[in-house]
């Protein structure tokens, strides 16, 4: 059976790993409060009523582009497609390609950055891999100027990161939100998380803290992975009404 992504991939790997996907949405959350294009969010008004939720529901699309046969993740990128089309068609105008490009290059960036803290680096030919499948998604969009290889990527990704990020009103609203969703010091485990993981220009533009506690506590995320006790982990750290859903993202086996 054809598959959009192979069954031997590292983007399997990635994006079959709960812990790894969460810190994907850890860093995102953080990025796309600055984005200059986060307004397309409010308009919806989906992510700020429920942004757990959301990112639920943005993984199932993520997991059946990765997981499922060709066919089926192609029909779940022309719905994505159709989704976004139905919203700048309430609007009335279309959301910016730059947006657009921001988005899709946070998946790619923050897949890296993730996978490398609780994980290793990713090999040159992994990171390839990793930037043709959401290549290939943005193509499916309709998203036009995509850089066609890594290293082009890399260049993009820096100007859009100098060029598209500002802390607005709309940043404060959405840290406010997590806030509420996630209590305190979870929330505050957040913004840990969040530090080890974005890019310099996200970190200025934030109240971030410069020296997370959780960086010297990574090693110790990886002796309780060792003994199987990640279920455990996440029963500390994440909220109970979550876990089911939580635990439903694994999909692989993380290999060394």
């Amino acid at each position: 059976m054809r598959y959009f992504v192979r069954e031997d991939s590292i983007v399997r790997k990635i994006w079959g790993d709960a812990d790894v996907i969460l810190l994907i949405f850890a860093g995102g959350a953080a990025e796309f409060a600055l984005n200059r294009a986060v307004d397309w969010l409010f308009y919806t008004g989906k992510l700020p009523a429920d942004p757990i939720g959301r990112l639920f529901s943005t993984v199932r699309y993520a997991q059946e582009i990765v997981f499922m046969p060709h066919e089926k993740a192609v029909g779940a990128i022309n719905r994505m497609r159709a989704i976004h089309g139905g919203v700048e068609k309430s609007r009335g105008y279309q959301i910016p390609d730059w947006a657009y490009r921001d988005v899709l290059y946070m998946l790619i960036d923050y897949s890296e950055r993730a996978f490398q803290l609780l994980h290793r680096p990713l090999t040159n030919p992994e990171r390839e891999e990793l930037f043709d499948t959401f290549l290939r998604v943005g193509e499916g969009m309709g998203v036009p100027e995509l850089p066609q290889n890594y290293a082009d990527w890399q260049t993009d990704r820096r100007l859009h990161l100098d060029r598209d990020l500002a802390h607005s009103s709309f940043t404060d609203q959405l840290f406010v939100r997590y806030r509420e969703e996630l209590g305190n010091w979870r929330y505050g485990l957040l913004l840990q998380a969040q530090s080890l993981l974005v890019p310099d220009q996200v970190r200025k533009r934030l109240p971030l803290p410069e020296k997370p506690a959780l960086a010297s506590m990574m090693w110790l995320y990886k002796v309780l992975e060792r003994l199987r006790l990640r279920a455990l982990t996440q029963r500390i750290l994440l909220p109970s009404a979550y876990l089911h859903q939580i635990r439903e993202l694994d999909r692989e086996v993380v290999a060394g």
